[in-house]
């Protein structure tokens, strides 16, 4: 998992996610933490995993989020190769709707 860059800050971060408990927190905290860019990004990066996930092109992903292909490639290869946090989320989130 994240062992080249888990340490003392990233476990306080993510400790400091977790004990967020509704969607205004979040937005709250991400307000102060990142830029409006940053936030979009991942934001931006998530609905493109997902729509890869439920098989859509890449022509199709980028008219659909405005992602360049290069950002599309990179959550693909996160999505096959990565920690499976891409995975996690999305089967998280469609349970809960």
């Amino acid at each position: 998992m994240a062992e080249k860059w888990k340490d003392r800050l990233t476990d306080q971060l993510c400790e400091a996610i977790l004990s967020l408990e509704t969607v205004d927190d979040v937005y709250r905290f991400l307000e102060d933490i990142a830029t409006i860019g940053e936030i979009r990004a991942l934001a931006q990066r998530l609905e493109v995993a997902k729509l890869l996930s439920e098989g859509f092109t890449y022509p199709q992903i980028a008219q659909q989020t405005g992602a360049s292909t290069a950002t599309i490639s990179r959550v693909k290869k996160f999505l096959e190769y990565g920690a499976d946090g891409y995975r996690l989320v999305l089967e998280r989130l469609k349970k809960k709707n």
